[in-house]
C-alpha cells in the first residue's frame, strides 16, 4: 500500500505489486459501551460515498465532534482540512521540510500518523508520527529516524505553526519499512505508540537483536530490553520524568521489572492502524509470506513474533507457546492467509479497521471491519466469538468500479456517530492526486 502496510505481504524481500472559525474538537476514543451483535445477516455488499479527493496517500482519518470537519493524513507531508467548503488549499500542518526524500514512488515512510489530545478543545495539543532523516543517536547504518512530535494550535487557528513542535520520542529505524506509524489515545488519557520491527525480513539483519533462544531468534518483536520496537508502547504525554518528555504509567507491565518501561504489548512486526472500541484494543498486524493477523492487544501481551505469524509457527518446524520464562504468547482474534480458498478471502496486507457501532448498515453491528491493501473491491467482516478466533466475511464495494473509489485501501476512520470512513488510493506510491476518503454507505 502507498507506504504503509503493504510492506511485508508476498515474500521475503518485502517487496509489493474561508472565514475564520473555532478550533474543532476531534473525536474521541470510541469508548461508548459497543452493541451486542446484532441479528441481522452481513451484507452482501455495501457502497463508499466519496468526500474527499486529491490525496497523494491518505493513511489517518479523524473526524471533529460535529461530523463536520475532516482531517485527512497524508503520507507526503501534509495534514488537509475537508470541511464544508470543500479540501483547503493549505494544509492544516505541513511537515513535508522534516519528512525523508519520498521520491514518489513505494514507500513506507512519510507523515503516518495524527492524534488529538483528548483536550484539544482547551489545551490544542496535537502528536504526529513522521519518518526523518537520520538523527543523533541513529547510527549511520541505519535507515532513518521515527519521531513522535507535539503541535501546537491556537484557539481559531485553521492550520498549525509547524514551529510548535516539540519532540517527544525518537526510534532508531534499521530499514525503510515497517514503520506502523499509529498513534491512538486510549480511555485512560494515555497515548498508545504502534511500532514495527524495524524493517527487512523475518525481524533479523542489521539493527535486529536476538534475545531469546539460538533456534529460532526472537528479534527485535522479542527484545523488551533492547529497544522499542515491534510493540505497542503507553506514555503519559500530560506528564515529565527526569529527562524524558513524558512520563510512564505506574500500571505499565514492565514497570519494576526487566525490559524497557515504555512497552504495553510487544510480539508485533508491522501493526498498521489501531482502534479502541468499548475499551479494548485492536491492532492489525501485517504478516510476511502467509498470514495476516489482527490481534486485541492486552497489557503485557506477547503476539509471538516472530516465532510465530498468525496461528502458525514462522520459519521453525515447531514454535513455542510460551517464552522461555514460561507466559503463553497470545494468539490473534483474526487470521487470514494470502493464498486464500472457499473460507479465507486472501490477501497480502491487513489494513486495520474499527468494531463497528453506527445505526446506518445494521448488519455490521458489533463486528469488526477491516480490509486489505489489494482491496479486489471488497472489505472484510469478523464477528465475535467466544471461541477465540473470529469467523470472517466479505463484503463487496458495489461501486467498486467507479473511478473514485481507488484500488487500494489504507486506512479507516471513525465519525461522531459511529459511522465509518474509509481511505483508498489508485497509486501503490506516495505521488499523485488519486487518493481518496469515502463515507461507508448502505448498498442500496
Amino acid at each position: 500500500m502507498a507506504g504503509l502496510a503493504g510492506c511485508g505481504g508476498g515474500n521475503g524481500d518485502e517487496t509489493t505489486t474561508a472565514p475564520t472559525e473555532t478550533e474543532p474538537t476531534p473525536t474521541g476514543t470510541g469508548t461508548t459501551s459497543a452493541p451486542p451483535t446484532t441479528e441481522e445477516p452481513t451484507p452482501e455488499s455495501v457502497r463508499l460515498d466519496t468526500v474527499a479527493t486529491g490525496f497523494a496517500s491518505p493513511v489517518g482519518i479523524e473526524v471533529s465532534d460535529d461530523g463536520q470537519r475532516r482531517f485527512v493524513v497524508d503520507q507526503a507531508g501534509r495534514i488537509r482540512l475537508h470541511d464544508g467548503t470543500g479540501l483547503r488549499n493549505r494544509a492544516y500542518l505541513d511537515v513535508r521540510d522534516r519528512i525523508v526524500d519520498l521520491s514518489g514512488g513505494y514507500s513506507e515512510r512519510g507523515l503516518l500518523g495524527m492524534a488529538f489530545h483528548p483536550r484539544f478543545a482547551q489545551n490544542g495539543r496535537l502528536f504526529v508520527r513522521y519518518s526523518a532523516p537520520r538523527r543523533e543517536g541513529t547510527p549511520r547504518n541505519f535507515s532513518h529516524t521515527e519521531v513522535l512530535s507535539e503541535f501546537v494550535a491556537d484557539a481559531g487557528a485553521r492550520r498549525v505553526d509547524p514551529s510548535t513542535e516539540r519532540t517527544i520520542l525518537e526510534l532508531p529505524q534499521p530499514q525503510s519499512n515497517h514503520n506502523a506509524g499509529a498513534i491512538v489515545f486510549g480511555p485512560d488519557g494515555y497515548l498508545y505508540v504502534a511500532t514495527g520491527d524495524g524493517g527487512g525480513a523475518g525481524d533479523r539483519g542489521t539493527g535486529h537483536v536476538s534475545d531469546w533462544y539460538d533456534a529460532v531468534p526472537g528479534g527485535n518483536g522479542q527484545s523488551i530490553g533492547s529497544n522499542l520496537l515491534g510493540s505497542v508502547l503507553r506514555i503519559d504525554v500530560d506528564e515529565s520524568q527526569g529527562d524524558l518528555p513524558y512520563s510512564i504509567p505506574e500500571d505499565n507491565p514492565l514497570v519494576g521489572k526487566p525490559g524497557l518501561d515504555e512497552h504495553y504489548a510487544w510480539g508485533l512486526r508491522n501493526p498498521w492502524r489501531m482502534s479502541f472500541t468499548d475499551g479494548d484494543l485492536y491492532a492489525a498486524d501485517v504478516g510476511q509470506n502467509r498470514y495476516e493477523e489482527v490481534n486485541r492487544i492486552r497489557k503485557g501481551g506477547n503476539y509471538g513474533w516472530n516465532v510465530r505469524e498468525g496461528f502458525h509457527c514462522f520459519r521453525a518446524d515447531s514454535c513455542p507457546r510460551e517464552t522461555p520464562d514460561g507466559k503463553r504468547l497470545r494468539d490473534p482474534i483474526v487470521e487470514y492467509s494470502h493464498a486464500g480458498d472457499d473460507q479465507d478471502p486472501g490477501g497480502v496486507a491487513v489494513i486495520g479497521g474499527y468494531l463497528y457501532q453506527g445505526t446506518a448498515i445494521p448488519g455490521l453491528q458489533g463486528r469488526y471491519v477491516f480490509a486489505d491493501w489489494q482491496a479486489k473491491g471488497r472489505l472484510f467482516v469478523a464477528t465475535p466469538s467466544d471461541g477465540g478466533r473470529w469467523p470472517i466475511e466479505t463484503v463487496q464495494i458495489a461501486n467498486a468500479n467507479d473511478d473514485a473509489v481507488g484500488r487500494f485501501v489504507l486506512a479507516f476512520g471513525r465519525g461522531p456517530d459511529d459511522e465509518l470512513y474509509v481511505a483508498t488510493t489508485d497509486n501503490s506510491g506516495v505521488s499523485g492526486e488519486s487518493g481518496a476518503i469515502h463515507r461507508l454507505r448502505p448498498a442500496a
